[in-house]
This record gives C-alpha cells, sequence and structure tokens, in this order.
C-alpha cells in the first residue's frame, strides 16, 4: 500500500527492539518505503538522536503518549519521510511501576497532516508483548493509508 500510494516511511522503536523494522524488512521490495529505523532503546538517544526534550522524559517519561508523538514525528522529519511510526512500551517483566505495568505499549504516527497515538495495554510474556506492539503499528499504519 505504501509504494501504490508513493509514500515512504521511518519507525523509531523502543520497547519492541526491532522487531517491526525485521517485519518489514522481510517483504520483498520494502527500500521502496521503508527508509530508516532508529532502535533508541536508551533514552539518551531518544533525546540526542530524536531530539525528545530532557523535560519531557524526565516529566513524563520514556512511555507515554508525548515521548510517543515526538519520536514519531521526528523520525519523519529526520528521514524526509511520508510517516513516522513509533513504539514505545513496557515489555516486561521488569521495569514498571503502578502506573505503568508490563504490556503498556504507545503507537504514535505521525504524517504532515496528523499525529496520531493509541495506548495499548497487551497480555502475555515479554516476546508476544513486543509481537502484538508491531501488529498494532502495522495496523495503524494501514488505516492511515
Amino acid at each position: 500500500m505504501l509504494i501504490q500510494n508513493k509514500k515512504t516511511l521511518a519507525i523509531a522503536e523502543s520497547c519492541t527492539g526491532g522487531l517491526l523494522s525485521n517485519m518489514l524488512t522481510n517483504i520483498p521490495g520494502s527500500s521502496n518505503f521503508f527508509l530508516l529505523s532508529i532502535i533508541p532503546y536508551n533514552n539518551r538517544f531518544k533525546k540526542e538522536l530524536l531530539k525528545v526534550p530532557l523535560k519531557i522524559l524526565e516529566s513524563k517519561g520514556a512511555v507515554s503518549k508525548e515521548t510517543a508523538l515526538l519520536l514519531s514525528r521526528n523520525i519523519r522529519r529526520l528521514a524526509k519521510t511520508s510517516f513516522g511510526l513509533s513504539i514505545t512500551g513496557i515489555a516486561g517483566p521488569a521495569g514498571t511501576i503502578p502506573i505503568k505495568p508490563v504490556g503498556l505499549v504507545y503507537i504514535a504516527l505521525s504524517s504532515v497532516k496528523k499525529n496520531i497515538c493509541r495506548k495499548f495495554l497487551f497480555k502475555g510474556a515479554r516476546v508476544s508483548i513486543k509481537k502484538q506492539a508491531s501488529v498494532s503499528a502495522l495496523k495503524l499504519l494501514r488505516e492511515n493509508l
């Protein structure tokens, strides 16, 4: 659909660790639409490479709507693509606080026309959460093509 619509994509994925990028690069010809992926697993690189302000990371957290939206917008601008897609969340089993449980994931999509962020609470083990998040990101992209 991206090729048919002459659109391009860049991804910033954190908790999925490259799984979404792997899924896309399994498609023959994906280099015609998939231009860049960054895995800013550590907050330092969310800040340095993708320009998420330290103030946002400290006040809202890396797993937040605000961070997800900035990641998607800034990866799109960096790569000069039609769409920027981001995933940030907690795949577990550690890294949680009461208001941010295992399975909490924010997925954001940015285009010139609009920015969308969805919040998910996936169930299951780490690998299952990563798969659910990656598939949900693709669904969000497809819905907005």
